[in-house]
């Protein structure tokens, strides 16, 4: 990712290897081993929710990169031995980690998520420690799961390192709507922030309406949908695409490609 990204919109859903989906976003007959090439013909990001549980080999890292098109990008959530165990405590050596191992996806490398359990409740210094910790780049996004978090004197340190508030309603803690870096982070689980649910039209032209106001202030936008019971998330994001395309008074983005379709029948 480079600066020439400025103002790009990139949507998509929070994983893409869902068997649920079969008969549904992913036509009958499509292999698993197929469904990443088939899901980079309706997106062009997806956010790797596999990587919070276990690390991924690097043949696999690269597998991903080999199969998904050129202009694709992956987000990836971060170990939660880094967040969930380590709580943000000496996590250097882990970081290293955790990044060399997505390294293999070059190009193709997009935001880190690190998501906090929603036990930890605000603690400045320990945030401060961590975020002197983080690498330049790719953008870095945090999801707080306690609404402790949500206070200015942590906006303001993820804007001094340039890393973005994850703007999520997962019903621990549903976030505002703020923009604390060059990029922005917006992370769906549905309606009540239970994973499941089609978002309304009105939820969706908000979103719509946020997100080209960022890109055209020139943020980087990613926004991903986790709202993957009954198959809600793809068609939902491909609803937002249209409307950042210009089919709502959402208004134009820059989008990383064109809009594509999909059949709300599948």
């Amino acid at each position: 990712m480079t600066t020439a990204e400025h103002g790009r919109v990139w949507v998509g859903t929070s994983g893409w290897s869902y068997s649920h989906w079969a008969g549904g976003f992913y036509p009958a007959g499509v292999k698993a081993k197929l469904r990443l090439a088939h899901y980079a013909t309706r997106f062009d990001a997806v956010e790797i929710n596999a990587s919070f549980y276990r690390l991924p080999s690097e043949s696999a890292v690269a597998a991903w990169a080999e199969e998904a098109p050129p202009g694709f990008l992956f987000a990836w959530k971060a170990s939660r031995y880094i967040t969930q165990a380590k709580k943000l405590r000496d996590v250097g050596d882990l970081l290293k980690l955790v990044y060399g191992r997505m390294a293999p996806l070059a190009d193709k490398l997009g935001p880190a998520l690190f998501q906090l359990p929603p036990q930890l409740r605000l603690d400045l210094p320990r945030l401060e420690q961590f975020l002197d910790l983080l690498p330049g780049s790719p953008p870095t996004t945090i999801e707080f799961r306690h609404p402790s978090w949500y206070a200015a004197p942590v906006f303001s340190r993820l804007a001094d390192h340039d890393v973005a508030l994850c703007i999520s309603d997962h019903h621990d803690a549903p976030s505002p709507w703020e923009a604390t870096a060059s990029h922005v982070y917006v992370r769906g689980h549905g309606p009540g922030g239970q994973y499941a649910g089609r978002y309304s039209a009105a939820d969706l032209d908000r979103w719509a309406s946020e997100i080209g106001a960022w890109s055209r202030a020139g943020r980087q936008v990613f926004a991903f949908f986790d709202n993957d019971i009954g198959g809600a998330a793809p068609l939902d994001a491909t609803d937002l695409k249209l409307r950042l395309a210009g089919g709502s008074r959402g208004g134009r983005a820059r989008l990383a490609t064109p809009a594509s379709m999909i059949d709300h029948g599948e």
